[in-house]
Parts: structure tokens; sequence; C-alpha cells
């Protein structure tokens, strides 16, 4: 009799939490306590893309700076191939940046403005040597702009005279220069035109497929998500409310805040009318949640389920009572829920999920799609490789689709 071998996963957090101190003034004695991430569990395994979604404000970002080690966390643990990063020295942490980088959603700001993108780009090539030697590095950074769809020639430029989309991917190929094995994406695509931001998701799943990369991407968008990630984290208020496969998460919710977050997404109904009744909205026939109230401050969560402020299904447990991170009681194991009234509230969810597969709204969105794509009776000339335009893939996004949008094509690339 055989075991299965079970594989170690590429990143785990254990109890992750990181809070910050704040004082009014320098001679303050009173302070504030910002709990950004307080007390996160999650695993990322390799050649997977793990979604991390969420309003402003709940931390996601700090959680990817925690899981790189780019700040150091209050309390917990971050472990990469069994190994806890924080008992690593300088040297140790400096060798292991080589297989954990970083994608900021500011592709201008996170580039040096007195460099120019060869320059960038050599300079992780030399400080873990990669490359030696002026002509090898010279072929490293035309390799590496190469693969984002630049051409070799834009090494001499400086970031300011490149688009946005443009400087994205030049960032994209700083974080490959090293050769990792593990990306978190910040809001990589958020600053970013639509049409863009379609080029550089196909991008980002074109290079997962040939590189064998693992992401942690973290985005507010649940349309680009949807698209990209291969499970999904709800967070709220520093805290992981439901995490599971992305098909069963987008179709099953079973926390009310990712119910609410899926009901936001906006549906092309203009002729449709809205009717609010029992904090719910009818539009078109179609239920959707609102949420009440403001974001409670994460200097002062409320009792309880965080979420219970905002919840229309709050009851006197979830006051007083925190839930816990659980899977359902007959359901898949991978899919877990912080409420303690999640198998309840799921059938209520899967009552509206036809509405959501709405056959006459997918129509109607792709008829709108079509208008926005239709072919230009004066064409411009070919783009140029690497521009924003040069992308043989479709740059619209189905926001409304519960199922995963295929991959596109891959990009064009001057040969």
């Amino acid at each position: 009799m055989t075991r299965a071998v079970v594989s170690e996963p590429l990143l785990r957090a254990e109890g992750l939490v990181r809070h910050f101190t704040i004082r009014r003034h320098l001679f303050s004695r009173s302070a504030t306590v910002v709990r950004a991430v307080d007390g996160v569990d999650l695993t990322v395994r390799a050649g997977e893309t793990l979604g991390v979604v969420g309003e402003s404000g709940c931390g996601k970002s700090t959680l990817g700076r925690l899981l790189l080690r780019l700040i150091e966390p209050t309390a917990g643990v971050v472990r990469h191939q069994g190994d806890d990063l924080a008992t690593l020295d300088a040297a140790g942490l400096r060798a292991r940046r080589r297989a954990l980088q970083i994608i900021f959603q500011d592709p201008y700001s996170s580039l040096n403005p007195v460099m120019t993108v060869g320059s960038i780009l050599a300079e992780p090539l030399r400080l873990h040597r990669i490359a030696t030697g002026t002509s090898a590095v010279r072929a490293r950074v035309a390799e590496l702009l190469r693969t984002v769809g630049l051409a070799p020639e834009h090494a001499r430029r400086y970031p300011h005279e490149f688009s946005g989309g443009q400087r994205q991917r030049i960032g994209i190929a700083r974080a490959l220069a090293v050769e990792p094995r593990l990306i978190v994406c910040d809001e990589a695509v958020s600053a970013l035109d639509v049409s863009v931001q379609a080029q550089v998701v196909n991008l980002l799943m074109s290079l997962q497929q040939r590189l064998g990369l693992s992401y942690v991407f973290i985005a507010h968008d649940l349309a680009v998500v949807c698209h990209i990630a291969t499970r999904v984290a709800v967070m709220y208020l520093g805290r992981i409310v439901e995490i599971g496969d992305k098909h069963a998460v987008f179709a099953t919710p079973r926390h009310p805040y990712t119910q609410a977050l899926l009901d936001a997404v906006p549906r092309p109904e203009p002729r449709a009318t809205a009717t609010v009744a029992d904090g719910e909205q009818t539009v078109g026939g179609r239920r959707r949640i609102l949420l009440e109230g403001d974001i409670p401050s994460p200097s002062s969560p409320p009792p309880g389920c965080r979420f219970h402020t905002r919840c229309r299904h709050a009851r006197d447990r979830c006051r007083i009572e925190e839930p816990r991170l659980e899977p359902a009681a007959d359901g898949d194991g991978d899919h877990r829920a912080a409420c303690h009234f999640a198998d309840e509230l799921v059938m209520r969810s899967m009552a509206t999920v036809t509405t959501r597969r709405d056959p006459l709204l997918a129509r109607r969105l792709e008829r709108l799609q079509q208008a926005f794509i239709a072919p230009d009776p004066d064409p411009d000339p070919e783009p140029e490789a690497g521009s924003d335009l040069a992308s043989g893939s479709d740059p619209s996004i189905d926001v409304s689709a519960i199922d995963p949008v295929p991959p596109a094509a891959p990009e064009a690339t001057r040969p």
C-alpha cells in the first residue's frame, strides 16, 4: 500500500499579523494601533495564481509585502519552501530574493527616473551575479525586453519616454530578471486602461505557462481576478473571510461580503429600472445585495464578526463570537468561509446564480463589446511591436461572466 505524497506549498503564511502604531505628534503619549493584517493563514502552491480581493484599506498590499518580508510582521510566520523567512540573515534573505519578486502598482514611481531601462534591468543581474561582463548583461537585457514584448532598442530610453502599459512591462521584466519562482502582483493593472489591462494580464498568463511561475495577484477588479486566478481569497478589515477555488467562490459564495462584492460588478442594463427594498436592489429582475454603513476603522474593529455592522444577516451570535475560517459541512474542504451561518446562506446564493448567468444579459454585453472593438474603416498602420496596441488579444473582459474567460492569443512580438 502506497501513500500519496503531499508536496510542501511554495509559500505558507501562518497567523500573519502586522500592526502599525500611529501617534498624533512627536511628543504624544497616546498611540493608535492600526490592525492592517490581523491573523492571516494561506498557502500558495507551485504554478498557481492566488487572487486576493477586497475593498481599499482591507490590508491586501500590506499582506503582499509581508509575504516577501519587505516589511517585518508583528507576529506570525512566513515559510518559503519550508524555511522561515524571519530567521534568514541579510545574506540569506538577499539570496532568497531571487525566488520572490514583486510588481508594484504604479509603474512610474517604481522605476528610477534617472536610469535608462537598460540600467534598471541590468542592476539585479549584476547584484545577483546572474550575468557577468558587458556583452552578457546586454544580451540578457535584450532577451528580457523581447520577453515582455518590447524592442531591445528601448534599453537606451528613460521611463518617462514610455506609456503606462509599456512601463508596467518594464516592471515585469525587472521582476523576471532574477528568474523568480513567485511574483506578488500588487495592483499591477489597476492604473492601466482596460485594453492595456487585458494585454498585461494575458502577458502574465503566458509567462506563467512558459516559465512555471506562481502569482499572488492583488486586485479589486473581480473580472480581472476571474480571468487570471486559480484560487481566490477575499479580505475584509485585515482578515480573510473566504478562500477557495475561483469557480466555487464565484458560483456559490459562502460569505455575505463575497456575495455583495459579486453583486457590485456593474452590468450593462441601461433600460432596466431599479427598486430597493429590505437591503436589496432589484435591477431588471436581478437582485443585488446593498451594503449599508461605512467600513469600520482598522484601529478599532468591531467585536465578534468584523462584518456584522454591515451585514443584513447579522444575529446576536455574530456580535459576540468571532467566526473561524471553516469549510462547508458537506462540501469542498478547500472552500472555506468565516461565517457562522455560511451553510444556511449559501443556499440563498445558489438560487440567484441563474440570474448572474442570464443569457439575455450575456448577449447584451457581447453586442456592447463588439460596438467598442469594431474595426476602424480607415485603419492605422501596423503598430510597432512593444507598443500598447501591438497585441493580438481581445482587449475586452466579460465583467458579468461567472465562468473564467479563456486565455487570449499570445501577444505579437518583434522577431
